[in-house]
């Protein structure tokens, strides 16, 4: 009887050691408060700690890729990560039918901001053709018909807090930012010197999408995150870190 009790356990012990891990996408620009990275893997912030928590609940460990901006859907189609989260349907528009969205789970609101003492509230439509700060990769749809007339030009840095920190610095006069990252970046300094949104420029709802493969537990996935979303948990981690950057 003992010897197969052990072997039972031997068993069970291997069931377990052979779960597949639930592969997630990390984009280098995202920072803080959405990720912060150290030694090439994620160690805290909003998208961190809703990604555990899904892998979690669905009961798989948590495997973390941070990937190049641009690199990031390649990594999806090649089958090296499973689930890429903070995406919008919008910026994939000839995305094929081999993938599966969640409902939006953030808002991410962005905003054109300037520095301190210039920053008086702008017309986008108004602006005099310049460069703005923007992140490598990401998508203003907002922008976009601008950007292509050559209205405005895009002066891309890898993450957004490399664009802030340009724009600190005066490398231009206006650069485009997200509310969350926003704060993050001005909760630390005094008043005087935080960056100042002059002009809304668009809200989008942000969501997951899933590799539609046999091997990845698609609907469970999905309805872990719309359970995750229904009962306020994603809600609350984003106001927690909200309120840890607010000044």
């Amino acid at each position: 009887m003992r010897l197969t009790l052990t072997a039972l356990v031997l068993v069970a012990g291997q069931c377990l050691g052979a779960q597949a891990p639930l592969r997630f996408s990390i984009a280098e620009s995202w920072t803080m408060p959405l990720v912060k990275v150290e030694d090439n893997q994620p160690v805290q912030g909003i998208l961190y700690d809703l990604m555990r928590s899904l892998a979690r609940q669905v009961g798989s460990p948590a495997e973390f890729h941070v990937i190049a901006r641009l690199r990031l859907q390649a990594a999806m189609e090649h089958g090296d990560v499973d689930v890429r989260c903070y995406a919008a349907q919008s910026w994939l528009p000839g995305l094929s039918g081999d993938y599966i969205w969640s409902l939006p789970l953030i808002t991410q609101r962005d905003y054109l901001v300037a520095r301190p003492g210039d920053d008086a509230s702008v017309d986008l439509a108004g602006l005099a053709p310049q460069p703005i700060g923007t992140v490598l990769g990401y998508t203003y749809d907002a922008l976009q018909a601008r950007f292509a007339s050559g209205q405005l030009s895009r002066d891309d840095a890898r993450g957004q807090d490399q664009v802030l920190h340009k724009l600190q610095a005066g490398r231009y006069r206006y650069a485009v930012a997200n509310k969350l990252s926003l704060d993050w970046f001005n909760h630390l300094l005094p008043a005087d010197q935080r960056l100042r949104p002059v002009a809304f420029v668009e809200e989008q709802g942000l969501g997951c999408y899933v590799r539609n493969d046999p091997a990845v537990p698609v609907q469970r996935i999905l309805r872990t995150l719309l359970r995750m979303k229904m009962s306020g948990e994603i809600d609350d981690l984003v106001r927690r870190y909200t309120q840890a950057a607010t000044p």
